[in-house]
């Protein structure tokens, strides 16, 4: 396949989607088997996105390991390569998947998948500002976190003792890009679907 950014990979951080341990903040107002489904279906829709433009490669990195069937699925409908995510807490695990990244490719960014907003053109533009040299780009979310980060070189600094979901979580990593001397380009702000209104502002917009 020719890539656009052949030197480059996309990490996808995904759990499995097994009831009552995803998407939990949708529920009552979804079971659990539902919200569950929410969870497969956004990831879906993100790896369609992620190949539409054969930007790169492209890495799913499971939790807790790759084994569901849902992975495999996954695997089965894209060409997307199947990775375990490694370490005790999340800040840990993204620092671990970019340094086996870097091991292969000059560039990686990583997102989630429950981003409905995030577009094939943002993906697009964090690898464009990672070529043209920039050290890190991010796409902060409204709620105060980010929804993708990308790098092109490991930044421990900026995945250590993180208060993950938390609103302050993009104004801390500004902060540890200023202090750490990093060069950065933000995309325009997403939102991602973490409550039951935002499912249903997604469901409005398809």
């Amino acid at each position: 396949m020719d890539y656009q950014f052949p030197d480059s990979v996309l990490i996808v951080f995904c759990k499995a989607p097994i009831p009552g341990q995803v998407k939990t903040r949708l529920q009552p107002a979804l079971s659990a088997e539902q919200a569950a489904e929410v969870h497969e279906q956004l990831t879906l829709l993100t790896l369609e996105r992620a190949f539409r433009q054969n930007l790169c490669p492209v890495q799913l990195c499971c939790a807790p390991d790759s084994r569901h069937p849902f992975f495999q699925t996954c695997a089965e409908r894209f060409p997307v390569g199947l990775a375990e995510q490694r370490g005790n807490e999340l800040g840990s695990r993204m620092h671990n998947a970019f340094c086996d990244a870097f091991g292969r490719y000059r560039h990686a960014v990583l997102m989630g998948c429950d981003c409905p907003s995030l577009t094939g053109d943002d993906l697009r533009q964090a690898f464009t500002a990672l070529r043209d040299g920039k050290d890190a780009v991010l796409a902060p979310t409204e709620d105060g976190g980010y929804v993708l980060i990308g790098l092109n070189a490991p930044q421990p600094t900026l995945f250590a003792n993180m208060r993950w979901g938390h609103e302050q979580v993009m104004a801390e990593t500004r902060r540890r890009l200023r202090d750490t001397q990093l060069v950065w380009q933000e995309l325009v702000q997403q939102w991602d679907v973490d409550t039951i209104a935002d499912w249903r502002r997604y469901l409005s917009q398809k």
